[in-house]
Parts: C-alpha cells; sequence; structure tokens
C-alpha cells in the first residue's frame, strides 16, 4: 500500500506516468542499477532515461526519511497520550517534511522554556483570557494567580504573555505566514566582522563586506561564498523579511483591538516574533536557501565531472607522459599502447638548471627505442614551456646527431589537466600498481594515461580532487558524494568497459558489480588469461545469475568469438538477434557487416512479451556500429607563441583557449599565462543563455578576446562575443 502511496507521490512530482514510476520503483527495489534500468528495461518504464531514473530513485529515498521520522511522531504524541483521530490522520495524509515538524512542534520534547515554567505556574488560563480579549481589566483578572513562585500580578501577566508567544510562535499559521513573507521578500544581508576588516585572509571576501540582495535572486556561488566567509568569521549574515510587515499580518490573526488585553496580547507577539518565530524561520530558510544552493553547486560539479570523463580519448598509442617542472625538474615516463611503464627519466631543460641539449638528446633516444607515437604535457607549472620545448626538439632545432634522423617518430603533443595528478600518486591505487616507483613517476603515469583513456584513469581519483568543481568541500559531503558516484557509474556505463584490460577501480563502476566482483574478475583473469566470452563471466567467484544480468552489457571483448559480445547488446538478447541472422539467411557477423541485410529486417516480427521495439531499435542501433565510443575525437592544441604571461596581454587580443572549468555565472579558459580567465555568462553570447553549458563545454578549445586585465586582484576577463 504504502509503495502505491509512494509512486503515486512520485508520478505526481515529476510529471511521469504512475505506472512507469511503479515499474521503475520494483526495479530499483530488485538490485536492478539505474544504467540498467535506462538501457535494457524501457519497455517496464515507458523509457525513462537516467536523469528521470535517478529522480525517482532520489523522491524515493526522501519519501521513506520522511515515513521514518512520522513513526517517531506518532510514537512520542501516543506516549504523551495526546494522540487523536483527526491528529493521526493529518500525519498520515502528510508527506511535506516542514509541515510534518509543524505539526509535531507543539508536541516535541524541548528545553524547559519560559512558557513552560509560566504553565506549571498555573498561569495557562490566564493566558488563554487575554487571547480572548474579553476582559476589560486584565490586572484584575490577573490577581486570581497571584499565588507561590508568581508573587505579584506584573509576574503573573509576563508569565501569561509568554505562554502566548510560544503558542503564536508554534502555531502552524502563524509558521507558515511568515514563511510566505520569507519566500516573497526575504533579503540576505552580509556585513563584515570589523574586528577582520583589515585582515588579509577578509580580501577575498571584500565584495561581501555590505552586501544585501533578495534571497531569491542569491545565486548559488554568492550564497556560498558568503556562508564560507561566515564560518571563517570574517562575515556576519542574517535573513529577514520586511519585519514591520510581517508583525501586522501576524497581529491582525491575534490582536481583536485597542484594548487593554488586546496590547497585552501584541506585547506577547512582538515577543515571540523576535525571541522565537523569526529566528526558527530565518534558520528554517538559511538551511533551505543552503540546500539549494548546494544542490545547484553538486549539479554543476556533476556535470562538469561528465564531461571531463567523457573527455575525448587517443586510444591505445604509444604515449610519452611528461609532468613538468623548474627547479625539480620534468619526470618523463614512456608507456605502451596498454598503458603499462616501460621507462622513466628525469630531464632539466628549463631554468635555474638549463640542460636543454642534454635533455633533447634523452628525449629523442626516448621517442627512438619506445617508438612513441604521442606525448602528453601537464598542464600544471611549466606546462607551456615545456610544450614549447618538446616542439623544438620534434622541429629539429637542437643540432643533435641521431642515427636515423628519417625513422625517428613524428608523435603529435596534447597537454591534458593534471588536476588530482597529485592525489592518485600518493594513493593506495597508485602504491598497489607501482610499488617501487616514487610518486613523481606515478603522477607522470597518470598524466600520461588521460590522454590514452581520460574515463579509465580519472575514476581512480576521488572526483572531488579533480578540479572542476566550485565550494566543493562547503556542500553537503554526503549528497556530492552521492551525485558523483552515481556520474562516474553513469558515464563509465555509457562508454562500455573492455573486460580484458580494464583495471579493477574501472570494473567497480560497471553496474551489477562493485569493489569484491571487481578484484574477483581481475583475479580470475591473471590466473585463466583473457576472457573469450562474456559466458565465461559465470565462472567469476561470486558473480551469480543477478550480478551477470546487471554487467554483462557493458562489459566489451574486442575479437571475441560472439561479435555480439563485443557490442552492447544484452546477452539476454542474443537469441532474437540469432534469429534475425538465420531469416536472412546468414552469420551474425553477417548482419553487422552487410546493411542492406540489416536494412531488410522488420523489427516488429520480432516483437515478444518481453522484447518490445525500444529494445529493438536499440539493437539494430548496435548492430549498425558495435561498441562504438560514443566520446569525440580528440584534437592537437597550441597556444598563442606570442603571449606566455599576464604581462603579455593587451585588451582586444584574440587568444586561443582551453576551458578549464564551468560555473553557473561563466567559464574559466587556460590562455597560456598561468593564471585562467573568465568569460562570464554576460559575454558568452550576444543573446541571454540560461547557462554556460548552453555555449561551452569542458576543455573544448575556443577563441576568445581579451576584454580586461587587472593585474592588481590577477583577474583576466575575457569574452566570445563577435567571434
Amino acid at each position: 500500500m504504502e509503495k502505491n502511496i509512494f509512486a503515486r507521490l512520485i508520478a505526481t512530482a515529476l510529471n511521469l506516468q504512475e505506472r512507469a514510476v511503479a515499474n521503475t520503483l520494483a526495479l530499483l527495489e530488485e538490485g536492478c542499477t539505474i544504467p540498467f534500468i535506462s538501457r535494457y528495461r524501457k519497455e517496464r518504464t515507458g523509457g525513462l532515461d537516467e536523469v528521470q531514473i535517478t529522480a525517482i530513485s532520489d523522491r524515493f529515498d526522501k519519501l521513506q526519511e520522511i515515513q521514518k521520522r512520522k513513526e517517531t511522531v506518532v510514537k512520542t504524541i501516543t506516549d504523551l497520550g495526546k494522540m487523536t483521530p483527526e491528529l493521526q490522520k493529518r500525519i498520515d495524509d502528510c508527506w511535506d517534511a516542514t509541515e510534518l515538524e509543524d505539526i509535531y512542534l507543539p508536541y516535541k520534547p524541548k528545553r524547559r522554556t519560559r512558557a513552560q515554567v509560566a504553565r506549571e505556574q498555573g498561569l495557562e488560563p490566564l493566558a488563554q483570557l487575554l487571547l480572548l480579549q474579553r476582559e476589560r481589566d486584565p490586572e484584575r483578572a490577573a490577581e486570581r494567580y497571584v499565588k507561590g513562585d508568581v508573587k505579584d500580578v506584573e509576574t503573573a501577566l509576563k508569565g501569561a504573555q509568554d505562554i502566548i508567544a510560544e503558542t503564536v510562535s508554534e502555531d502552524e499559521r502563524s509558521r507558515q505566514q511568515l514563511r510566505n513573507a520569507f519566500a516573497r521578500q526575504a533579503v540576505i544581508t552580509s556585513k563584515v566582522v570589523k574586528a577582520k576588516a583589515d585582515s588579509d585572509e577578509a580580501a577575498k571576501y571584500s565584495d561581501y563586506f555590505d552586501w544585501q540582495e533578495p534571497l531569491k535572486r542569491c545565486s548559488s556561488h554568492r550564497l556560498l561564498a558568503m556562508r564560507r566567509g561566515e564560518s571563517e568569521g570574517i562575515l556576519r549574515l542574517t535573513i529577514s523579511p520586511n519585519d514591520e510587515e510581517a508583525l501586522e499580518r501576524l497581529k491582525r490573526h491575534y490582536v481583536y483591538g485597542n484594548t487593554p488585553c488586546g496590547r497585552l496580547v501584541a506585547e506577547a507577539i512582538d515577543d515571540g516574533y523576535k525571541r522565537l518565530l523569526k529566528p526558527a524561520i530565518e534558520t528554517e530558510f538559511a538551511a533551505l536557501s543552503k540546500e539549494r544552493a548546494d544542490e545547484e553547486a553538486i549539479r554543476v560539479f556533476a556535470e562538469n565531472l561528465r564531461q571531463l570523463l567523457l573527455g575525448a580519448p587517443l586510444g591505445q598509442k604509444r604515449v610519452m607522459g611528461i609532468d613538468p617542472g623548474f627547479r625539480t625538474g620534468c619526470k618523463v615516463v614512456c608507456l605502451d599502447a596498454q598503458g603499462n611503464l616501460l621507462h622513466h627519466d628525469a630531464i632539466f631543460p628549463h631554468p635555474p638548471v638549463n640542460k636543454r641539449t642534454e635533455s633533447a638528446i634523452a628525449i629523442l633516444k626516448m621517442l627512438q627505442k619506445y617508438q612513441i607515437e604521442a606525448i602528453s604535457i601537464g598542464n600544471g607549472t611549466a606546462s607551456r614551456e615545456t610544450n614549447e620545448f618538446i616542439k623544438d626538439v620534434l622541429a629539429g632545432r637542437y643540432n643533435i646527431d641521431t642515427k636515423k634522423k628519417e625513422e625517428l617518430p613524428k608523435p603529435q603533443v596534447f597537454t591534458v589537466s593534471e588536476d588530482g595528478a597529485s592525489v592518485y600518486s600518493a594513493s593506495k591505487t597508485a602504491r598497489e600498481e607501482f610499488p617501487d616507483e616514487d610518486v613523481t613517476v606515478r603522477g607522470a603515469v597518470s598524466i600520461g594515461r588521460r590522454l590514452m583513456d581520460p574515463l579509465a584513469e580519472l575514476v581512480k581519483i576521488d572526483p572531488k580532487s579533480i578540479g572542476v568543481g566550485q565550494y566543493q568541500h562547503d556542500v553537503d559531503q554526503t549528497q556530492l558524494k552521492h551525485s558523483l558516484d552515481q556520474t562516474v557509474e553513469s558515464c563509465v556505463n555509457l562508454v562500455g568497459v573492455n573486460l580484458n584490460t580494464a583495471s579493477q577501480h574501472l570494473l567497480m563502476y560497471v553496474s551489477g558489480l562493485g569493489p569484491t566482483l571487481a578484484k574477483n574478475i581481475v583475479d580470475y583473469r591473471r590466473e585463466n588469461g583473457a576472457f573469450t566470452s562474456r559466458a565465461q563471466l559465470k565462472k567469476v567467484p561470486r558473480l551469480g545469475p543477478s550480478a551477470f544480468q546487471q554487467c554483462a552489457g557493458f562489459l566489451r571483448i574486442p575479437g571475441a568469438k560472439n561479435p555480439l559480445d563485443n557490442s552492447a547488446v544484452h546477452p539476454e538478447s542474443y537469441a532474437v538477434v540469432e534469429q534475425m541472422a538465420k531469416d536472412q539467411g546468414c552469420s551474425v557477423a553477417d548482419l553487422i557487416n552487410n546493411k542492406e541485410k540489416r536494412e531488410a529486417i522488420d523489427i516488429k516480427r520480432y516483437v515478444t512479451d518481453e522484447v518490445g521495439i525500444p529494445t529493438l531499435t536499440d539493437i539494430m542501433q548496435e548492430l549498425e556500429k558495435p561498441g562504438r565510443d560514443p566520446r569525440e575525437q580528440i584534437e592537437e592544441f597550441e597556444f598563442d607563441k606570442n603571449v606566455s604571461t599576464v604581462d603579455d596581454l593587451v585588451e582586444g587580443m584574440i587568444l586561443p583557449g582551453i576551458v578549464t572549468n564551468i560555473t553557473n555565472f561563466g567559464a574559466f579558459v587556460d590562455i597560456g599565462v598561468h593564471q585562467d580567465g573568465l568569460i562570464h555568462i554576460s559575454q558568452m553570447a550576444n543573446r541571454r543563455i540560461a547557462h554556460p553549458t548552453d555555449v561551452v563545454k569542458l576543455h573544448q578549445h575556443l577563441r576568445v578576446r581579451v576584454i580586461e586585465v587587472d593585474r592588481r586582484r590577477n583577474r583576466i576577463s575575457l569574452s566570445l562575443k563577435g567571434l
């Protein structure tokens, strides 16, 4: 019954068909992963995509949390002996967390308040008398309550006002009314803590020393910046509606006229608003705005991570990876086409050592000996200088006598992001891969492998360390990890994984596997050699029918006897494809290679209770290009040779650049001067755009115009307009 309610609530909230939601929830409960459901269960979900299925899963989790909270609320109220059928029905029908807390508030155990003390003194009836506002002489009415701890009339009235203040502040109608005021007109105000105003750490928050704006217009990045300033003790934040207007509205419900009782009630409301109600709703809105800012920041981070993971791969080529540096030199590694380390060395072509000729000789020898096909250079310190040095070497600008100059490889040169390489090099994973090498060698290997296959290499690094987020340490860490893990899983399964070359770290993100089964697959591969069919997966220890069903379609075996084993066609559909081939009088391999035979197939003939048009359509697309990689082709890139530092920049210059990070307010671009420039969202197009991703994507090659250089703050402003 509960699941039916959940399905209906989720379907209404997300504007989806209830049946599709119910089926999706059932699949999730069966242990199916989101990539598997979206790819191989379209008939049951009505073709829902990963985003929609993720939204269903997240909403279901929230509803379950509310259900658990409801159980606590019901038990507490029941134990107090205050549960009524009407109250029980209200709780049963409530699926809004805020509304549920409002219902619970009058019964919620709390620390001893002024109102509780007054109730213990027997002043509740006096408070009710004042609220009715029928007494002409409240002081005289209060005389009856002067006894015990209540020493005089003034104490009695004050206690009664404390009860009124708490009653009004806990009233659902009052709280909702003030919430509406906050939602409509709340302003967030940021002030600098005077004692910190002149400190060095405060300088970066100077924009917010005296700042205010409507809360509903405050962007995610501004709110998170102010919250960080507040947590560091530099800023003081407040969120407030128009207090006069809010109080006026509140008093309309409780104050019936300018009578002695009415004035006492009004005073109580003033006190309750200032001391109880407003702080509670302000805290609520602070948390709510932070939650929304977190969600937006996490969404941007996840989208950047997706673009980074799905970056164009070079593929299986022999690569030289270079981690550039000045004083410490450049660490150079040579990798084979599978990414295995063949050789490593250190060269010192830059100041202060300046061994350019010796370094050039070393590079040429490595190029020749290991027949290097591509060079991958990290984009950190000395990247630009190293790139120019390598290109000079390849262009023969060093007069070096090599035995067979004509046989020297002519590798392509690429610059790759080295964000997180140092984190990887010191990680347990890197130590397991290269127990006998130091961190500098491991970092250079990571830089080389990122060129070959960004996805396979980047999955080894905690996504937070990859450097494509903003305020990632300020947002909810549990939500961030959940979202980023889902993004990694989505990307890995979208691309597919080579079963015979994938690392344990890559395999663990494949649908249905996880760390234990990934390790078991690698161990089985090591002991028994390469997999020759997907069916062999069933021999892997602890990989049962359910895990096989979840993972098989996402694992590829190039060169397998059955060509479908190197495609996204799921083994459960092999019989359908074999029947298609049989009907065309050919083998499955012939069906893949012969366009005419594929076009002759009428997929409607193969519809069954289990296999519908969506699955058959996917099968036909896969047969057209089995195992195709959805990622784009990689391109070489070169910075402007005449610009290498901020001092070389002149307003109006048009320069090549690479997008390094995308935020809600714009995109950061590396133009080769050791300081990224910013294209503000207003400078991205001549039309209004909703988000920078409407125009740019991560690691995109652009031509940008320099519109301002602020050397004091080391800021570069760029534009795409008119280019």
